[in-house]
């Protein structure tokens, strides 16, 4: 049985993975995304000295996607 202080390396090492992993899948697909964050809903108020952007439909479909993904793998892998 392991301890908190046995977990928390592998917590780091694995959070390290999913950082490289979307930073390659980021990487590949640079010119194909072009939309993200762009959709309908997302909020842009460009002015001559001020720009306010904030991504509101990008955000919710990209955590109904994250949630999806993590309901899955807890149901199917655990």
């Amino acid at each position: 049985m392991e301890t908190n202080a046995d977990s928390w390396p592998k917590l780091l090492i694995a959070a390290g993975v999913v950082l490289i992993l979307a930073g390659l899948i980021g990487w590949a697909l640079q010119g194909r995304l072009n939309w993200l964050g762009r959709l309908p809903g997302d909020i842009r108020i460009v002015r001559d000295n001020f720009r306010f952007y904030f991504p509101l439909t990008t955000m919710l479909l990209l955590s109904l996607l994250l949630n999806l993904l993590l309901w899955a793998f807890r149901r199917f892998w655990s």
